[in-house]
């Protein structure tokens, strides 16, 4: 099986001074405004980082939860947060690192099970896999 999605962007004018609109197939943003203030000044708009952290975090929960299933698991919840570090190297911009934080209240587990599985999950997920950035983990059970 072969799934494909699709997300674009259009962007008028320079670098500073330009604005940008980033769309996705499924219509959860449409047209949302992007540019050089939201990535590098803290300005209302999105980034590429912050988006790579959504489909990065949401990989990795949908992957731990089918983890869990395979190991007779059902979380009550699982709550991840991404981290996406974007620095300058050798002069030029490059996302270096993801952190990812999973707090995790799943029935039935011990920590070192838990642990084992949360490593499959980052290992394993597939946006995990395309990221050749250094990717860390903090998992924690509530």
């Amino acid at each position: 099986m072969k799934i494909k999605r699709k997300g674009s962007a259009v962007w008028n004018g320079g670098l500073k001074d330009g604005k940008g609109a980033i769309s996705t197939e499924s219509g959860a943003l449409k047209d949302y405004p992007y540019g050089f203030a939201s990535r590098f000044e803290g300005q209302r708009g999105s980034n590429p980082e912050e988006l790579i952290a959504a489909a990065h975090t949401s990989c990795f929960t949908m992957a731990l939860s089918k983890i869990l299933g395979e190991a007779n698991l059902t979380a009550r919840q699982l709550s991840t947060s991404a981290e996406v570090t974007l620095e300058q190297v050798d002069g030029n911009f490059a996302i270096t690192a993801v952190h990812l934080t999973l707090k995790a209240n799943i029935p039935g587990v011990d920590p070192s099970t838990f642990e084992k599985l949360a490593a499959q999950a980052k290992a394993g997920c597939p946006v995990s896999k395309l990221l050749k950035a250094e990717i860390s983990l903090d998992a924690s059970l509530e």
